[in-house]
């Protein structure tokens, strides 16, 4: 089965960006969103969150 990447149904907190990683790569979703955080501290926060959200846009949904 061919996965794609597509925001989670089951695993968000926002918006499912990071949950849709976490399943498309086979990591656990608190490591993605950890590294995520980290990422987004050390570059001073305000990018982390533009990329979040046209992440949330750009990716498609999970199917039912």
């Amino acid at each position: 089965m061919e996965r794609k990447l597509a925001r989670s149904r089951n695993d968000k907190m926002i918006a499912g960006v990071c949950g849709g990683f976490a399943e498309y790569f086979g990591w656990t979703p608190w490591m993605v969103r950890f590294v995520y955080v980290l990422a987004s501290i050390f570059s001073a926060a305000f990018p982390g969150i533009i990329i979040y959200l046209v992440l949330w846009f750009l990716m498609p949904k999970q199917e039912g």
